[in-house]
């Protein structure tokens, strides 16, 4: 696990982002349409944080931002290969230590269910009295 690193990127190879958004489940897209989108997503997030292996890239999360106040954690997977060796923590603290250095002051997610604890265990709190949303029309 020494050889992992965590780095804040602007552009990565689309391929290997889309294999973690295959692998998580994400995914909807069929193999022959456009996916130039991707390259859009990681330019366009305000903090975009890969895990490698060497050159490997294994795991992704990322922060969506204003740049100035709060900021919302979403898209955080491992390769299968590479899950419960504490690499997702090592991506959500690499994307707090970048927000913080920022001057952001907020920082919340919204996890899946299960994955309290994980989040617990890294600092977060529930949000009591709160309910998400999502807009469907």
């Amino acid at each position: 696990m020494e050889n992992i690193k965590c780095r804040t990127v602007k552009s990565i190879g689309r391929s290997d982002i889309i294999a973690l958004y295959k692998q998580a489940g994400w995914w909807t897209l069929k193999d022959d349409e456009d996916h130039s989108f991707v390259d859009r997503i990681v330019a366009g997030t305000y903090v975009f944080t890969i895990a490698e292996d060497g050159d490997r890239v294994i795991g992704m999360g990322r922060a969506i931002s204003d740049g100035v106040s709060d900021a919302y954690i979403q898209d955080v997977t491992v390769h299968k290969e590479y899950r419960r060796k504490g690499i997702g923590g090592m991506i959500i603290k690499h994307i707090v230590k970048e927000l913080q250095d920022r001057d952001i002051g907020w920082i919340g997610l919204i996890s899946e269910p299960g994955a309290e604890n994980f989040y617990k265990d890294l600092g977060f709190e529930v949000m009591e009295g709160h309910t998400p949303y999502i807009y469907k029309k």
